[in-house]
């Protein structure tokens, strides 16, 4: 049965009692749903468009825990879309700095902006689809959380519990058209959003992906894999990271550090960082440093990216000439203040070490 009582068979996935499945899922989460600041209580079907995107985009690849005080420091700074949208660049940068996936903070300003022309955020997930950086699932999402539209919302959480579900046992990503054909059968026209966010909960809590708690699992009459459940879904191999080599280049002059502004296209585009010797994921870097003088490696960073890992050696200069080329003098009593991804506030914080 679908989510209104009708059989249902999607593609090589037979759902025979899917109509039972959201009310289950929905009764456990009126008594049980988190409670996040970008949420509203379960059964007010609607939520601020403003907060359920903001929060969806810094949600990509990132963790509730880690996305909380980036989500209220955000919308503490600029609590609207309007006030998003007039926010220079690169303060919206600097704030994201530490998120990663800093691609997702331009198109966040660049989408804020479309909306503020448009004088709102279009409700249905088509309109949603055409702002900048919406791809399917957050366009789903917003519709579904923020405008009750009913829409098939498929996350790392959800595509993990319907394969468990319906024992979906196709490989990644080759399943993901049948899991989406199963959470299609089963999102009910009325509170989509809840059911979204239901769905969430529970493979974030319940059915996570090592020791998901069965017992406990609401939707355990009706699921099928829970026999093989940390099986599912059944992920390709992992394919080795490429490893790659660079230098970061420390240059202090009176109390202050020398740091540029990276290319707005490619890793860690457009934000503040120590000047590097042009290390990237296809190719290690130069080793060549910006200007002559005596340079002590102080140590090294190793930093992990989504298909590159790198191995960073920090240089500090031990005097020469001025650095030639846009950047900007830096004081060290604010460079907290300077918004450095991870990579190069960890770079920084080997040399002031070494200095100290």
């Amino acid at each position: 049965m679908d989510a209104r009582g009708q059989s249902a068979k999607c593609g090589k996935v037979d759902i025979p009692r899917a109509g039972s499945i959201a009310p289950a899922l929905l009764g456990w989460y009126d008594a049980h749903a988190r409670a996040l600041p970008w949420r509203a209580p379960p059964g007010a079907n609607r939520a601020d468009p403003y907060r359920v995107w903001l929060s969806e985009v810094m949600l990509q690849q990132t963790t509730v825990a880690a996305v909380i005080p980036y989500f209220e420091r955000f919308t503490t700074r600029w609590s609207d879309v309007a006030a998003l949208a007039a926010a220079p660049e690169e303060e919206v940068m600097a704030a994201w700095a530490g998120l990663g996936y800093y691609s997702r903070a331009r198109r966040l300003v660049e989408c804020a902006r479309v909306v503020a022309d448009l004088g709102a955020f279009p409700e249905d997930e088509a309109g949603l689809r055409a702002l900048p950086g919406l791809g399917a699932y957050t366009a789903a999402a917003v519709a579904a959380i923020a405008f009750g539209q009913r829409a098939v919302v498929v996350d790392a959480n959800v595509e993990r519990v319907v394969a468990r579900l319906f024992d979906i046992d196709e490989p990644l990503p080759a399943a993901r058209a049948a899991i989406r054909e199963a959470a299609d059968a089963i999102t009910p026209d009325a509170r989509s959003g809840d059911f979204a966010q239901a769905m969430m909960d529970l493979g974030a809590g319940i059915c996570s992906v090592r020791a998901p708690q069965c017992l406990i699992c609401p939707l355990r009459s009706d699921c099928r894999g829970q026999a093989r459940a940390e099986q599912l879904p059944v992920k390709p191999p992992k394919k080795a990271k490429a490893q790659r080599i660079g230098h970061a280049w420390w240059i202090e002059r009176d109390g202050a550090v020398w740091l540029i502004r990276r290319p707005a296209s490619g890793m860690l585009g457009g934000m503040r960082a120590l000047p590097d010797d042009g290390w990237n994921a296809r190719r290690d870097g130069s080793g060549n440093p910006p200007l002559d003088g005596g340079w002590q490696e102080a140590g090294r960073v190793a930093h992990v990216f989504t298909h590159v890992a790198l191995d960073l050696a920090v240089m500090v200069s031990q005097g020469g000439d001025n650095p030639s080329g846009e950047g900007e003098w830096w004081p060290l009593a604010r460079l907290d203040e300077a918004g450095l991804p991870t990579l190069y506030a960890r770079a920084a914080a080997v040399a002031m070490a070494r200095k100290g």
